[in-house]
């Protein structure tokens, strides 16, 4: 079968087009033909070596490696013990995450069973592969966590806070992947929704449901915004805690990516910041698929790439300022 590799940390170019063995299923697993792959943060972290960790977290990568860990397809063989789907069944899923073994920049896939859910009838393989990570990290901030692991960022289990219809949620960087899954859920919850991202995005978040839209190219959020319940800042970065200022006391701060906040100004304001590590879950997707299947959420596309084209896939992501997710397509 073809896959992307890559045989040494480095940027976009060092991802090839290979040939290499169909994975063999072992237990609990599937053999999934993959259609669709979904792109995502960790996979160029991964191709660059782990730079974003500090020096002393990095893991020892065995090269070569195939990134990857969304996709969508079709199950062509199902292990003895595996209960719940078969032969020709449609499944979609994020694979083997936290971790560096989803392999879904291929052909075939060997997928663990619990980490796939039925795709949904009503989105096509490119749309169900772009879901996966973003949508899972959306829903495990905000909805339910699903495990009782500790953020190896704080050492703390996150609690999701209930969204009742009334409350404010801000989201910054809402046009992304988790962004625009994130201004939909908590729309979907009953959230007064203040979504924060460069004007040209505007009418795609408004009809994702976003009651306000603040163009932060032109307007800085905390000159006219107050009172927020709730913040999801998917952008994070060193400047992350100048939305501490849109919170009222007791607000909570979900940053996405890394961030820093002061403790004790934090604890000033009386506001809870908390973050995850998010988890492969098949059931939590199955349960999000029948919110495709209604039509209560959707899937945003930046971009398709073929497969062989993942070097420039990884390069459009590099530029920013996504609408949805990038996909690579397998099978056309």
């Amino acid at each position: 079968m073809k896959a992307i590799q890559f045989h040494e940390a480095g940027g976009p170019e060092v991802l090839r087009y290979d040939e290499v063995p169909v994975p063999e299923v072992g237990p609990g697993e599937v053999l999934v033909r993959v259609h669709a792959a979904g792109v995502n943060p960790p996979d160029w972290y991964l191709r660059e070596g782990m730079k974003v960790m500090p020096a002393e977290m990095r893991p020892a990568l065995e090269f070569p490696l195939i990134p990857g860990t969304d996709m969508s397809g079709v199950v062509q063989e199902v292990a003895p013990d595996v209960l719940g789907f078969a032969v020709g069944d449609e499944v979609f899923g994020m694979l083997r995450f936290p971790g560096f073994d989803g392999r879904t920049y291929a052909e075939y896939v060997a997928a663990p069973a619990s980490d796939l859910a039925h795709k949904p009838a009503g989105i096509d393989h490119v749309r169900a592969a772009g879901a996966p990570m973003a949508v899972l990290t959306a829903w495990q901030y905000l909805v339910d966590l699903g495990h009782d692991v500790p953020s190896p960022f704080t050492g703390q289990v996150h609690r999701p806070v209930p969204i009742t219809p009334g409350m404010t949620v801000l989201v910054n960087g809402a046009a992304g992947g988790v962004g625009h899954f994130a201004v939909q859920l908590a729309k979907w919850k009953g959230a007064h929704v203040v979504a924060v991202a460069s004007g040209r995005h505007e009418q795609f978040l408004r009809k994702l449901g976003a009651d306000e839209f603040i163009d932060y190219t032109r307007t800085r959020a905390t000159d006219v915004v107050s009172g927020v319940d709730l913040v999801i800042d998917t952008v994070g970065g060193p400047d992350s805690s100048r939305f501490l200022a849109v919170l009222k006391r007791g607000g909570t701060m979900l940053p996405v990516f890394f961030a820093q906040y002061d403790s004790e100004e934090t604890a000033s304001l009386g506001i809870t910041v908390s973050n995850i590590q998010v988890r492969s879950n098949g059931p939590q997707l199955a349960e999000i698929g029948r919110l495709f299947d209604e039509g209560k959420l959707q899937v945003g596309v930046d971009s398709t790439y073929p497969l062989p084209e993942s070097g420039s896939a990884h390069t459009r992501a590099a530029q920013g300022h996504l609408q949805g997710k990038i996909v690579l397509t397998v099978v056309s």
